[in-house]
């Protein structure tokens, strides 16, 4: 049992460093409070496929916030980010007497030990999804043994009344079968619409599995998509899991000018960007790395690429962004690894993120089986008996 005098430091910071902020409270103040949101516009913000929240314990005079970027979207709050490597901070309601709201990916990996961080109402806006997109595992945040409850929009206590979703919503026979056909082309678009690109679908159909590049599932042939824990996605991004899909960077384009190419690698991106070319709108780039830039919306902070050296023309490209009409996981087009093992699971290791990203993995699973999807397969015998063994019941 815990003293009533313990207490609790939790921390904020984003990617970069250049601002972090730390709060105490006490232990028996635990839970805090948190709204989950899976709306259209929050995963065009960030990139994600879902944004949390929690009001930040310390009054909002207390807390410097002059030097973050504003992005004004809403009638009611705006979002704060850091202008240099994008991570967004705050949400910061118009009345200045509210405390701020705190992104959750920002926060420290704190260890509470028997306590929980955080206890979410439920989700937001899960209709905006279509296929219902991060729900099915991100419904397990609690750790309570409960699911979390889909909301058509508001989540209830927050200002109108709340209109629930079925908890079987939307039914697995409406989703996308895995070998539907594909898109042509997607568009890549942020919150504020300065990064406006189109994501074509590769030409794989006639290549040999030796020669499909390292971003192509070999059996689907769709685009790989996956679960990162990193935390330096989950810094720049706000979001404890980001999302990502991988594309050669020849099936880019620009979307409101297809008379100009796209780069043909990131080295020429990044000079598009250094010499303030038009047809590259809003995008800026921060380099987390010497041989890493992370692409963002300098204006709306949402999250576009990521870039390495190492693999030139391949880029991973935020899931979020992506403007499908088959819904927010765009299955039609990516191939997804549901539950299996996230990529930097480990980052998790030693705080609250701990149990908490092995929860949402394992819900993962548990959804992947109950829907009847084949595993992250790895070789064409492998898909071939898994669909042997969905042939013969």
């Amino acid at each position: 049992m815990s003293s009533s005098s313990e207490t609790v430091t939790l921390t904020a910071s984003c990617l970069c460093g250049t601002y972090k902020y730390s709060t105490t409270f006490l232990a028996s103040d635990l839970p805090l409070p948190g709204h989950t949101c899976h709306c259209t516009s929050c995963r065009h913000l960030c990139g994600s496929l879902h944004t949390s929240l929690i009001t930040w314990p310390e009054p909002r005079a207390n807390v410097d916030i002059s030097g973050l970027k504003v992005f004004s979207a809403w009638e009611r709050f705006d979002l704060l980010f850091c202008p240099t490597c994008s991570s967004p901070m705050f949400c910061a309601f118009r009345d200045p007497e509210r405390n701020l709201g705190v992104v959750t990916g920002t926060l420290g990996n704190v260890d509470v030990g028997d306590h929980q961080l955080i206890k979410f109402s439920g989700m937001g806006y899960v209709l905006d999804t279509q296929d219902g997109g991060a729900s099915p595992w991100i419904c397990a945040l609690n750790g309570d043994g409960v699911d979390l409850k889909s909301y058509e929009e508001m989540t209830p206590g927050r200002g109108q009344e709340a209109k629930e979703l079925p908890a079987d919503w939307p039914r697995c026979s409406t989703l996308p079968e895995l070998k539907a056909k594909e898109e042509n082309s997607v568009p890549i678009r942020c919150k504020c619409g300065g990064v406006d690109l189109l994501l074509r679908r590769g030409e794989y159909k006639d290549t040999s599995e030796e020669d499909l590049p390292s971003c192509v599932e070999p059996v689907s042939r769709k685009l790989k998509a996956s679960f990162c824990a990193c935390n330096s996605c989950r810094l720049q991004s706000g979001s404890d899991i980001f999302y990502w899909t991988f594309t050669e960077t020849k099936y880019l384009s620009f979307g409101k000018d297809d008379s100009k190419a796209f780069p043909e690698d990131i080295f020429d991106l990044k000079h598009l960007i250094d010499t303030k070319d038009p047809a590259i709108g809003t995008m800026e780039y921060y380099t987390s790395s010497p041989d890493v830039c992370r692409y963002f919306c300098g204006t709306c902070s949402a999250v576009v690429f990521y870039a390495s050296g190492n693999r030139p023309k391949i880029v991973d490209v935020a899931v979020g962004l992506l403007d499908s009409k088959y819904g927010a996981r765009v299955e039609n087009m990516l191939s997804w690894p549901f539950g299996k093992t996230m990529s930097f699971q480990e980052d998790g290791d030693g705080g609250w993120r701990e149990s908490l990203f092995e929860r949402l993995r394992s819900k993962a699973e548990d959804w992947r089986v109950a829907r009847g999807y084949p595993k992250n397969w790895k070789s064409k015998e492998e898909y071939e008996n898994i669909h042997q063994d969905d042939d013969s019941g």
